[in-house]
């Protein structure tokens, strides 16, 4: 058992129960946001046993905040189905957790504590909060919309199949910008204050941004497979850095 992730489980239940106090969750946002808590807290243990990782340093205390809010999106957005939301409260929790974002990376660095695991810890946490913001979104803008908060899924799917996909990126500060964009549209669609054209128009844009950030690590390196495939064959892995590959 390592500290972190039980303290992350419980913060997400406090939170959970803070918000279904102030607003009520019902039956569908208390299961996700539960099977949510339960789920962070079984693959944060497991990665930081692999990483070999016993606590948490003080950017991974804020990247686990950012997952404890993440969890309180998936929950509302869990209860939209069900019902009626107060969709500020949403927006507000979302833009708390999307500003973090450029929080824990700087006191990483600040503190000199930066890993691999932590960086895979931030992305992965932005990334399931881009598809829970997907998930909220797609009944009103169409389904078409979970294609932005799905790509990095299918990316990860594709690794599986095509092992040249597993080689290293240059870093590409634009990933981070189309990442960010996503998250900017996406919590601006959810809040509805736009008109509906305008909405489809930025989010249609930001699908078209992250399509050409993927593509082209796909193309770069499908021309460099036959590298990848060489260090699949004996040499020392590619090691794959997470803190610059697109988030979402």
């Amino acid at each position: 058992m390592r500290p972190g992730p039980v303290i992350g489980l419980c913060v997400q239940f406090a939170m959970l129960a803070l918000l279904s106090a102030a607003v009520g969750l019902g039956h569908a946002g208390w299961a996700a946001g539960s099977l949510y808590a339960v789920g962070s807290w079984a693959l944060l243990t497991r990665a930081m046993h692999t990483a070999g990782l016993v606590a948490f340093g003080p950017a991974d205390l804020v990247t686990l905040t950012r997952a404890a809010l993440t969890g309180c999106v998936m929950a509302l957005t869990a209860a939209s189905f069900a019902g009626d939301i107060p969709v500020p409260v949403l927006v507000g929790i979302t833009v708390v957790a999307l500003v973090l974002d450029a929080v824990d990376g700087k006191v990483a660095r600040r503190t000199q504590t930066a890993s691999a695991f932590g960086a895979r810890f931030d992305m992965e946490v932005d990334a399931f909060l881009i598809l829970v913001l997907s998930c909220y979104v797609a009944p009103a803008a169409g389904p078409w919309v979970l294609a932005i908060g799905t790509m990095r899924y299918v990316y990860v799917v594709a690794t599986w199949v095509l092992p040249w996909l597993r080689g290293q990126l240059f870093p590409r500060y634009w990933r981070k910008v189309v990442a960010a964009i996503q998250g900017i549209v996406l919590v601006s669609a959810a809040a509805d204050v736009l008109p509906r054209p305008v909405v489809a128009v930025a989010l249609a844009g930001a699908l078209a941004l992250l399509a050409e950030s993927f593509g082209r690590d796909v193309v770069y390196l499908w021309r460099r497979r036959a590298v990848t495939a060489g260090r699949a064959r004996g040499q020392a892995p590619a090691v794959v850095d997470y803190s610059e590959r697109a988030r979402a």
